[in-house]
């Protein structure tokens, strides 16, 4: 299985990345026009609480008291410092323009404003409030036009950052969405056809054995048939088990919390320990089981696992040997590493199978029986283990498959 994601895996992706997204332009919607409100509130009360303060301190001018709060002499309104932006209308009952500064004209229904409020004054925004004092009305203003462009630039960066942030989130939305989608969906897929196969290898066996039994009981048969028909039912059963303990095997492997303790391991002795066990399957089939064991080959890894992975080697090496071939297995250093390797004289792996023999199933060739889970198990004892695989072809012809691991600081056994 490739690191590529799944084609469904990149269109559930691209289809919940695409909600998600929406529902972030929207909040970004509702954000965006809460803060222009929030920074256009704020900026015209500035300007609210500048009219008010012009206007107290005209209130103050008119009746005759000093800023400080003493009394003096009346002052006309035009004659404060109120400073810049403020203008300042005043209006006689009779509409008659007393006070205009910067000879800025006034509407008639401005004229008579109290509350704050904007208008428009040749083409500039103006924010007014005005105030009656005595017989006379005061209004007072001020230029917004920085607050108008202030709102302006504010929607502008809105409407560039919005697309950007979109975008952002869309792309990373799919990346984290494919980067924890895809592994569980390989492990989806890899659990259905594990299953498929699983099924498919079982058939075949059970097929066999209901043959023969139906045909063993269909009508009386010489003792010699029935031999014949138990014999073939008893491979068919060992093969069943044999796939039936790599499933279970490989069930308890997937369903691991962690890997087993490591400890150190004389792979060499643990070799020799398999040698032993697979002298009687080597002469059953007349080939010559040669060995190179280098004691103190010690590794970190966990026996158990290690004494299955030399099984699974010596099995296939076995397996595939023709009658009267030879298997060889090895044990020795390479400069900070211990490597074993095992060589057969059968037909060796074909250059376009290399790629796929660790598959969970697949078998290379079609030469001899098997579920073809071995090497699949083989794989996962040497990933998890830290090794390194290397395949090549034996001195015999045949396959050389050999797995090096870092040695371990423990020189002895």
């Amino acid at each position: 299985m490739t690191g590529r994601p799944p084609s469904d895996v990149r269109r559930a992706s691209i289809r919940v990345t695409l909600g998600a997204t929406a529902a972030v332009a929207v909040a970004y919607l509702f954000v965006a026009a809460a803060v222009f409100a929030i920074v256009s509130t704020n900026l015209t009360n500035q300007v609210d609480q500048r009219l008010a303060s012009a206007l107290t301190s005209l209130v103050t001018g008119l009746n005759g008291q000093a800023p400080d709060g003493g009394s003096g002499e009346p002052e006309g309104p035009h004659d404060r410092p109120l400073g810049p932006p403020v203008l300042i209308w005043e209006f006689l009952p009779n509409n008659s323009v007393l006070t205009n500064t910067q000879n800025a004209t006034l509407s008639g229904s401005a004229q008579s404003v109290t509350s704050p409020t904007t208008v428009t004054i040749n083409g500039t925004p103006v924010r007014i409030a005005g105030q009656d004092i005595g017989g006379v009305h005061i209004v007072v203003g001020q230029d917004i036009t920085d607050i108008a462009r202030t709102q302006s630039n504010l929607i502008l960066a809105e409407v560039i950052i919005g697309p950007i942030l979109l975008l952002v989130v869309f792309f990373s939305a799919v990346f984290v969405g494919r980067r924890v989608a895809t592994p569980i969906e390989i492990a989806r897929r890899r659990q259905l056809d594990f299953s498929a196969d699983a099924s498919h290898e079982l058939r075949t066996p059970l097929s066999v054995i209901e043959a023969n039994t139906s045909l063993a009981l269909a009508e009386p048969r010489a003792a010699a048939w029935y031999r014949s028909a138990f014999e073939r039912v008893s491979g068919e059963t060992g093969r069943m088990r044999r796939l039936l303990e790599d499933l279970l095997w490989l069930a308890r492997f997937d369903a691991r919390q962690a890997n087993p303790s490591a400890e150190p391991v004389d792979l060499g002795i643990l070799a020799e320990q398999a040698v032993d066990r697979f002298r009687a399957i080597a002469e059953a089939r007349t080939l010559r089981l040669e060995h190179r064991l280098v004691t103190g080959q010690v590794v970190n890894a966990s026996p158990e696992w290690l004494d299955r992975l030399l099984g699974v080697l010596l099995d296939n090496a076995c397996k595939y040997a023709p009658t009267g071939g030879e298997v060889a297995i090895s044990v020795e250093p390479d400069g900070g590493r211990v490597v074993l390797t095992v060589d057969d004289s059968g037909p060796g792996i074909p250059e376009e199978e290399r790629g796929r023999i660790f598959d969970r199933f697949h078998r290379a060739t079609d030469g001899e029986s098997g579920a073809g889970l071995g090497l699949a198990i083989a794989d996962e004892i040497v990933e998890a283990t830290g090794g390194r695989w290397r395949l090549d072809r034996s001195p015999q012809g045949g396959a050389r498959m050999s797995v090096s691991w870092p040695r371990s600081k423990v020189t002895g056994a």
